[in-house]
């Protein structure tokens, strides 16, 4: 049987390795860091579900099995749960569309306080989507990992990747930090470092790095009940207690923390009985991998030995895209969802 080399350990190497296993393909991950997780998909704020935006190319099609993946996965990983939670929009897009999407709903003041009943000030209206969910993308990913070991997987990190391993023309297994690791097929899950890794391919993959800065704050349970998406900050609740917060960064040259205090000061503004017990944990900027025309998932060589997938958002797409991965490397038979995904081969 073909054996996979997996390179990145965020969540959709995780996802592919777990799904690859399960269908008992030998599968070894490799993760530059010391545990999972460990690059952007830490800094994932890990909105999922409807909203209008983020869904370019190829991801529209994919769009339709995302929840149900997600559920499936809630089912078969021991301790993974979702926050269905739902989300409320206001100030910008999707909010200002003229035309709503399916499962979006435009409510009214009351509504709103009705559903963040901790907000001071509700805005006049919102969208309402009942169906959006959070994830905590770091515990899902461990999750996944160790259920992909417990399948057979192996996996090894503190492993940088440094190249692809070339026997002649042929692509025959990765380089690395810790030595060589040999492969019918290498899958490539890196993010931004993909496109260095593929520059020896003929192979276009037009990957754009976009920074984006997420602040962890504590608060007491409960004060933030759905997914709020303001013109000035993004803000859902992880866990009991835990926030995420995204700020709005005008500039990331400038310094980060007078952004995410500015950001701060305004949630606690936005929120009573207890927005002023909140307190800054930390915050870090990631740089998210942008595909410019939307994911880029398939075979990047003719011979079949290497298969990229980059996407955004990876913590929406990645319980679908590893499931349909695996599909393709077990089978050799393409999957139709993926059709529009593909990258340009010269």
């Amino acid at each position: 049987m073909s054996t996979v080399v997996v390179v990145g350990a965020g969540i959709v190497g995780a996802s592919v390795a777990y799904h690859l296993a399960c269908r008992g393909v030998p599968v070894t991950l490799l993760e530059q860091g010391a545990a999972p997780a460990a690059g952007v998909t830490r800094d994932s704020f890990a909105w999922v579900g409807e909203s209008g935006r983020d869904w370019p190319g190829g991801a529209q099609d994919l769009r339709e099995y995302v929840l149900a993946d997600y559920r499936r996965l809630e089912a078969e990983l021991p301790g993974v749960s979702i926050r269905r939670t739902g989300s409320l929009s206001w100030g910008g897009a999707p909010a200002q569309a003229s035309r709503l999407g399916p499962g979006q709903f435009r409510v009214g003041r009351r509504d709103i306080a009705d559903l963040e009943p901790n907000l001071r000030s509700p805005p006049d209206q919102a969208i309402h989507i009942p169906s959006d969910t959070g994830v905590d993308a770091t515990a899902l990913t461990h999750a996944l990992v160790a259920a992909a070991g417990a399948h057979g997987a192996t996996v090894h990190y503190d492993t940088a990747v440094t190249s692809l391993h070339m026997s002649g023309e042929r692509v025959a297994g990765v380089l690395s930090s810790t030595g060589p690791h040999a492969a019918t097929t290498v899958v490539l899950t890196a993010g931004t470092g993909i496109s260095k890794l593929c520059e020896p391919l003929p192979t276009e993959l037009p990957v754009a790095a976009s920074p984006a800065t997420l602040a962890r704050i504590t608060a007491p349970p409960g004060l933030v009940k759905t997914v709020v998406a303001r013109p000035d900050f993004e803000v859902r609740e992880v866990r009991d207690g835990d926030l995420l917060l995204v700020p709005r960064v005008e500039d990331h040259a400038a310094p980060l923390e007078r952004a995410v205090q500015a950001a701060l000061r305004r949630f606690r503004t936005a929120f009573h009985g207890g927005g002023d017990r909140c307190r800054l944990l930390g915050y870090r900027t990631g740089i998210r991998p942008i595909p410019a025309h939307g994911p880029l998932i398939g075979y990047a060589t003719q011979d079949r030995t290497v298969y990229v997938a980059v996407m955004h958002s990876a913590v929406t797409l990645a319980p679908t895209a590893g499931r349909l991965i695996a599909d393709e490397l077990a089978t050799g038979r393409p999957a139709p969802e993926l059709r529009r995904c593909r990258p340009r081969t010269n």
